[in-house]
């Protein structure tokens, strides 16, 4: 999904990877087109994909977004106008690239921009923004799913307490099913300044609010913001600059950490805040660049010498 550079939305999934061959340990993101065949979701954005995994087998689940008028409905009026898309739950397998679609009867209605947390065969949905009503409800949904051997067995559950939240970060702190939200907005004109920690374990979902780091008055008097997750317990904030003309310096950045404190039986989460200057900092060595890879086997079997095979170069760039 997402938008192309002529403002058209892709249909296509793609899937990145990392890669680190030859003796200069140089690391290489490799990004390759799975091509979908069966129910595949069509061109969106806005939307989540998750991974379940159930009685050993593996699969991605796609939900929510936006998309285009449908093509009979698009006139030059609406050209650009976008809808919520049909509220169903895509199942892909990334072997085969075998897509199915499931209507569920909870999930009445689209919507985009939520967080999607996933723990073995369930998925959490939280917040999200309703297009066609323009609202923004406190939702918590929570989809299982079964891979059996045949046809998968999809159930859902509505819980009332949710989150009013759009466009939030999710980022893991302590074991690997702990996360912190935090970011987003609660309305359209409003930012979610508050901080959430929540917990996947067995029996479900546990949400508890936590106090939010002492925001700087760029970020607070920012009509906008946007991030994501960095490192555990870590997450990037931008904020574009403001004024006019326009400062030279395009968007702020800021990294907000989480860590724990106090002894093993009472911990807490506490949080701090501090700018980043991105043009201060140390170019990359030569064992730090990425490069992208144009063809999953050509590192492999490559004549460039950038496989696993010896080369008197990557002495060079090692000294």
């Amino acid at each position: 999904g997402g938008r192309t550079p002529n403002n058209e939305l892709s249909s296509s999934l793609y899937m990145l990877s990392v890669d680190s061959h030859g003796c200069n340990r140089k690391v290489t993101l490799r990004c390759l087109e799975k091509e979908l065949v069966g129910e595949p979701p069509g061109p969106r954005y806005g939307h989540t994909i998750s991974v379940v995994h159930s009685r050993g087998k593996t699969a991605c689940v796609a939900f929510g977004g936006r998309s285009y008028m449908p093509a009979a409905e698009r006139t030059t009026e609406n050209w650009n106008c976008v809808v919520d898309c049909p509220p169903q739950v895509y199942l892909i397998d990334l072997e085969f690239g075998c897509c199915s679609a499931h209507t569920l009867p909870e999930l009445t209605d689209g919507q985009s921009f939520h967080l999607a947390l996933a723990r073995e065969d369930c998925v959490y949905f939280l917040g999200g923004h309703i297009l066609s009503t323009d609202c923004r409800p406190p939702r918590l949904f929570r989809l299982r799913v079964e891979l059996l051997l045949g046809s998968p067995v999809l159930s859902c559950e509505v819980f009332n307490e949710g989150l009013s939240l759009t466009s939030a970060i999710a980022t893991s702190v302590g074991s690997a099913h702990e996360y912190m939200i935090l970011g987003g907005y609660q309305s359209e004109s409003e930012k979610r300044m508050q901080c959430t920690y929540v917990s996947l374990d067995n029996v479900g979902i546990r949400m508890e609010p936590r106090e939010p780091p002492q925001w700087s008055s760029e970020i607070s008097q920012s009509r906008t913001w946007f991030g994501g997750s960095l490192e555990k317990g870590s997450a990037l904030i931008m904020i574009p600059s403001e004024g006019n003309p326009a400062p030279p310096d395009a968007h702020h950045f800021y990294q907000v950490s989480f860590q724990q404190e106090g002894d093993a039986e009472d911990p807490t989460q506490t949080c701090s805040q501090e700018s980043t200057e991105f043009e201060d900092s140390a170019p990359l060595e030569d064992s730090e660049e990425l490069y992208f890879g144009r063809d999953p086997n050509e590192m492999e079997f490559s004549s460039d010498g950038e496989g696993d095979t010896y080369n008197e170069d990557d002495e060079e760039d090692e000294s």
